[in-house]
């Protein structure tokens, strides 16, 4: 990426920093009167026609200012950025909510929830989709005489049960047996093998037929558990930025379809960078549903084992100083309660 000297980095922040705040484009007079450059308007006219020439800058409107490209947000992001620290009131929020939960699903969703309303963005979190991930323990419990409940819990934090129907006839002692064949067959597998579980050969006693409805049953849920877990929340946030009040309907098309599928797990799938913080800008983002959107995502652990990802999605004009630490903490926090509660 072409270099700026400090005086076009200056004007540049000064741009980014302007329209964030005010979602306007931003002209020279402007940036003179708030901001000590040390020039006149006319330099500044001058430095910002160069940068639009550059890419770094955009033009909406003949002899209207300018607003950051995709490619002015990234210099701003990986060269300009000064990170402000996460205020005390939302790490606060963060923390109570992620030490409360005990289970994945509900403390994704508490999470989500306070990370939306303290972003005033859109959050988005899944579980990865991993055939590997371990199985902590399945456990059968008697519900009555006619149902049972199967528990699966997973080595990234996941628990996730069903009730089955109980056979004629089945003891307490029969429950009993099919939960020590459970904790030597099951116990320490993968969803890999869950999902190749094969129901008893012609069952004949209540046991028998027991233990293949949980066999099916352990296999269905593992099926289901390869295509993750999502959970959504702050779709307001999006519809009240000022860049998408033109069109809400396509705003809002967009987004139910875009969720509704597989493209959302891809969006947060790795994508080859190193850190584990990743911040993807406009046409940067591998889905063409995203390019007037950034993302910034991180990985969350149950110990050093990847359990899932949570991450932000807003328009490119994002406070980044504030979202990209507000989603590290986040993902710090997450990964804490989840290493105490599973690791």
């Amino acid at each position: 990426m072409h270099e700026l000297d400090p005086r076009k980095q200056s004007i540049l922040q000064a741009v980014v920093l302007e329209y964030v705040e005010g979602a306007e484009p931003v002209g020279s007079e402007l940036l003179v009167h708030k901001y000590q450059l040390g020039v006149k308007a006319a330099t500044v006219r001058n430095e910002l026609a160069e940068m639009s020439d550059l890419g770094f800058l955009e033009q909406p409107h003949t002899s209207a200012g300018r607003i950051p490209s995709d490619r002015g947000y990234r210099y701003y992001v990986d060269r300009l950025l000064l990170e402000r620290s996460v205020d005390t009131q939302a790490q606060q929020k963060v923390r109570s909510v992620t030490q409360e939960g005990d289970a994945l699903q509900s403390l994704l969703s508490d999470t989500a929830r306070v990370l939306s309303r303290c972003s005033q963005l859109l959050t988005v979190a899944a579980t990865i989709r991993n055939e590997g991930i371990t199985v902590r323990s399945a456990l059968v419990s008697a519900l009555g005489p006619t149902q049972a409940l199967v528990v699966l819990v997973l080595g990234n934090g996941h628990v996730e049960n069903r009730v089955v129907e109980v056979p004629a006839g089945l003891t307490l002692h029969d429950i009993g047996t099919a939960n020590e064949a459970l904790a030597k067959s099951v116990t320490g597998s993968n969803l890999r093998g869950l999902s190749k579980l094969k129901p008893t050969a012609n069952p004949t006693s209540p046991l028998e037929r027991f233990q293949s409805t949980i066999s099916g049953v352990l296999r269905a849920m593992a099926r289901d558990l390869t295509r993750g877990r999502l959970v959504v929340e702050g779709e307001e946030y999006i519809f009240a930025k000022p860049e998408f009040q033109r069109d809400v309907s396509a705003i809002s098309s967009l987004f139910e379809n875009f969720l509704a599928g597989s493209e959302i797990y891809d969006a947060l799938a790795p994508s080859g960078e190193n850190q584990a913080n990743v911040v993807t800008i406009g046409k940067e983002n591998r889905n063409q549903r995203l390019h007037q959107f950034s993302m910034v995502k991180n990985t969350f652990y149950v110990g050093d084992r990847e359990a899932g990802v949570i991450a932000i999605i807003g328009p490119t004009r994002m406070q980044y100083d504030r979202s990209i630490p507000l989603v590290n903490y986040t993902a710090r926090a997450l990964s804490e309660s989840l290493t105490r509660f599973f690791g």
